[in-house]
């Protein structure tokens, strides 16, 4: 199967939808016909802000890529997949910490459902250091985060927090 044929899905909270979340989805969707961000409801992550609101945030941010659509889901992402009659996950990789759980991941994913492949991909280096609890934690604190995330979003953390 070519690339040209594949339907993609790159999961996350998006709790916020950071430059390197950015990074990672413009670069798929050069390489794909039709990715699809779906932005994970149900998580054992406590999160800043709800599912709806991550969405709609994601979905202003990626709204300039036709071939990029923003959905929220719940449950396991396997099941969201084949939903999706997608047949791949993109899952991006900043550091070896994060290679150890992504590699877990996807051995899972495979071994529930071996038809679908994970293909891992790292941000630009200026991207590399960016997650979105750094980007909480320094908004939290009272930090400038304008580095980390597009405009639309710092301005929503701004809201959320009352600046």
């Amino acid at each position: 199967m070519t690339n040209k044929a594949l339907r993609v899905v790159y999961p996350g909270t998006f709790d916020p939808v950071t430059l390197g979340h950015e990074d990672l989805v413009r670069r798929a969707s050069d390489l794909f016909p039709s990715v699809i961000v779906a932005v994970a409801g149900s998580s054992n992550k406590s999160t800043m802000f709800s599912l709806d609101e991550r969405v709609d945030m994601t979905q202003t941010v990626f709204q300039n890529l036709s071939n990029v659509v923003v959905l929220g889901f719940s449950g396991l992402l396997m099941q969201f997949v084949l939903a999706q009659n997608a047949q791949m996950v993109i899952r991006g990789l900043r550091a070896t910490s994060d290679f150890e759980y992504e590699f877990q991941l996807a051995g899972m994913n495979r071994k529930l459902y071996p038809q679908f492949e994970t293909l891992f991909l790292t941000p630009s280096e200026q991207f590399m250091f960016i997650s979105s609890s750094l980007v909480r934690e320094v908004a939290t604190l009272g930090g400038d985060v304008h580095a980390f995330v597009s405009p639309t979003v710092e301005d929503a953390i701004k809201q959320k927090l009352g600046d």
